[in-house]
């Protein structure tokens, strides 16, 4: 076994792989950018060492400076995580070529299987199922417009290289096939270096199944089990699941088998998954992953196995731990993955400080496995998940029942997150049936995603009261540094003098004045909103950001963040954000908005689709920005003419700048 390694890698897997380390008694490096020098994983390991700048090509994936920090600290082998080098056959040979030992498969399997062209190729040879598609090496468009017209629409265009749904497109039509090509090829450039497609039958309900593989130099492979992936966003996974549900056994035995084919076909070592398309009792090969997946929680909690004390044993040379007929499972697992990012606005990746991060208590059915603390800061440098959240009971409908419970719990403020989101996946009707597909999301878009509704009276009520109670506090504290401790202005209670003592306060619901009044009572306040009935509200406390009162004679609690003059209110999973009422503030945001088009993030302007002087509608392209190896297009809010166009292809942008402004055409 290893005495020393490096983990090279950041984050939630960096921080998961230094636990198991440290639990069998192997020191640790970690490996930082100058973004991530207070990083969790930076502070758990034994020792840090910072690569460079904040930019992941001048740090994370510069294998080169790993290489020499594993040299200079003596580790005897190298964790690549998933993600940056860990499929990297190039960085995998210099690991060997300077003695230190690459904790993941062979260089050859990685080769192999990092291309999906020539894995698909091989697969073929090895009778793994596969999807009808083309795997060829011609790129050029007459070829893949010919394939696609043999294969039948719709077709998956999909990047050779890579994953996570990057550089990948559905065309449904011969007349959307130039475009989707063209955008894979931009998009899988940028992110893999490398932008030869390939294209695939495109499965109308499918689901995502994939089995967890681990194999030893000595020639014993198993299977672990499969997990159901099927419920994605842009081709990513959301919720995972082990086992998969509503498979027979005889498929589930015939898959592991598959799977473990595949594996032994290209002779790898260490722990991999093999992706299938499942569909009317059908299974076709996807890819096989090199790597130890993000979603491998959920095949530990129902196995009861510690994958990253295999792949630490395996890479020392050790055998398997187990056989295949020694392997059991047991119970139900699903792993939600909670991301800064705003579904409301297609699911953009969101930034900022943490200001409040409370996850679920853990225990034997909750676990978290994170990399960043309250107070961390999600920047636009790296992916943005915040947490991986997994649950396990004895069945399913436990399992889930869990799962919607510790997502109510899971308190995140500071940026906006997917959580509510995840709730209503897991709370959807259509989930629990197991009615599940990679279109599952799409399909039910509505539900999930419904338009935001105005912010509910109670947590109107818990707002004010909050910031009622917090003012108060302020001023108690204020006077009594005063000469006269015993000065009546120390009970500030709302008193007014020939008046009934009240409280006035007015909160912005987006765009909308919502009034709110407290009435001072001998239990309590009576709370009315927009000049409603009143609600009682007795009991009231307010510690460390938590509210609890008893509103309209049911017990809430309620935690109430304010950030100047923003408000955010989370009750049972709910989120509202409100604002203090300013309207100098008001009037000079209003002032701002009309017709200029901002950056949503920052990223980098792709194509220029318009320029100055052009009339267009509604909903009209004008740019392609990429932001975190994504392509968005900022379109048109209304019709008009475009006025200003700031930006050209290939300028880097800032969150909010002004990329285009438009003059709107009146109504």
């Amino acid at each position: 076994m290893f005495d020393k390694i490096l983990i090279a890698n950041r984050g939630e897997i960096a921080s998961r792989v230094i636990r198991t380390a440290r639990r069998l008694g192997i020191r640790t490096v970690a490996v930082h950018s100058e973004a991530d020098t207070k990083a969790m994983h930076v502070q758990m390991a034994d020792e840090a060492v910072c690569i460079g700048p904040a930019p992941v090509g001048e740090s994370y994936l510069r294998g080169d400076v790993i290489l020499d920090v594993a040299k200079r600290t003596g580790a005897q082998g190298i964790h690549p995580g998933y993600g940056f080098l860990s499929e990297n056959a190039g960085f995998a040979a210099a690991c060997a070529e300077a003695g230190v030992v690459f904790i993941g498969p062979p260089i050859e399997a990685i080769r192999v299987m990092g291309s999906k062209a020539e894995s698909k190729r091989l697969m073929a040879n090895a009778d793994v199922p596969l999807v009808p598609g083309y795997h060829g090496q011609a790129q050029d468009f007459a070829t893949l417009s010919a394939e696609a017209e043999r294969i039948g629409f719709p077709v998956l265009v999909k990047a050779s290289a890579g994953g996570g749904g990057k550089g990948m497109r559905v065309v449904r039509e011969a007349g959307e096939l130039a475009d989707a090509v063209a955008g894979a090829q931009r998009e899988a450039k940028a992110a893999f270096g490398d932008d030869s497609l390939l294209l695939e039958k495109y499965l109308a309900r499918p689901r995502h199944v994939e089995i967890q593989v681990f194999c030893d130099t000595h020639g014993n492979g198993v299977y672990l089990f499969e997990r159901d992936c099927s419920v994605q966003r842009r081709h990513q996974k959301v919720i995972e699941e082990a086992p998969a549900p509503n498979l027979p056994d005889d498929l589930r035995r015939r898959m592991g088998e598959a799977a473990v084919a595949a594996a032994k076909a290209v002779n790898y070592v260490g722990a991999g998954t093999v992706e299938f398309l499942y569909e009317d009792g059908g299974f076709y090969f996807i890819e096989m992953n090199t790597r130890l997946q993000v979603e491998h929680p959920v095949t530990e909690k129902i196995t009861g196995l510690d994958l990253v004390e295999w792949q630490l044993r395996v890479a020392s040379g050790a055998e398997l731990p187990l056989r295949q007929e020694q392997l059991t499972r047991r119970g139900h697992a699903f792993e939600a993955r909670l991301y800064a990012e705003d579904p409301q606005r297609d699911f953009l990746p969101a930034i900022g400080t943490l200001v409040r991060l409370r996850p679920p208590a853990e225990n034997d059915h909750v676990r978290v496995d994170t990399g960043v603390r309250e107070g961390d800061a999600v920047t636009m440098f790296y992916d943005p998940m915040i947490a991986k959240l997994i649950v396990w009971d004895e069945d399913r409908e436990s399992a889930l029942r869990r799962l919607r419970v510790a997502l109510a719990a899971y308190e995140v403020v500071g940026v906006t997150t997917n959580i509510g989101f995840l709730g209503a996946i897991a709370g959807h009707p259509a989930f629990r049936a197991v009615e599940i597909d990679t279109g599952f999301i799409e399909r039910h878009r509505a539900d999930l995603l419904p338009p935001p509704a105005p912010v509910a009276d109670e947590a109107l009520a818990a707002a004010a009261l909050s910031v009622l109670l917090r003012r108060r506090k302020e001023t108690r504290e204020s006077l009594r540094a005063r000469p006269d401790p015993h000065s009546p202005w120390l009970f500030a209670n709302g008193w007014r003098l020939n008046e009934e003592s009240h409280y006035d306060l007015s909160l912005m619901d987006g765009e909308t004045a919502r009034a709110v009044t407290l009435h001072f009572r001998p239990d309590g306040y009576e709370v009315v909103v927009d000049g409603g009935a009143p609600i009682r509200a007795t009991g009231v406390s307010f510690e460390d950001g938590v509210l609890t009162a008893g509103i309209g004679g049911a017990r809430v609690r309620a935690t109430v963040v304010q950030q100047g003059l923003d408000l955010t209110v989370l009750i049972g999973g709910a989120v509202s954000r409100l604002k203090l009422d300013d309207p100098s503030a008001r009037a000079a945001e209003q002032e701002g908005g009309s017709g200029r088009l901002t950056a949503p993030m920052p990223g980098t302007v792709v194509r220029v689709l318009v320029e100055a002087g052009q009339v267009v509608e509604a909903g009209a392209p004008l740019m392609l920005l990429e932001a975190m190896k994504m392509e968005h297009t900022i379109k048109a809010p209304a019709a008009g003419t475009v006025s200003a166009v700031n930006f050209a292809a290939g300028d880097q942008v800032s969150e909010g700048v002004d990329l285009l402004v438009l003059d709107i055409a009146e109504a």
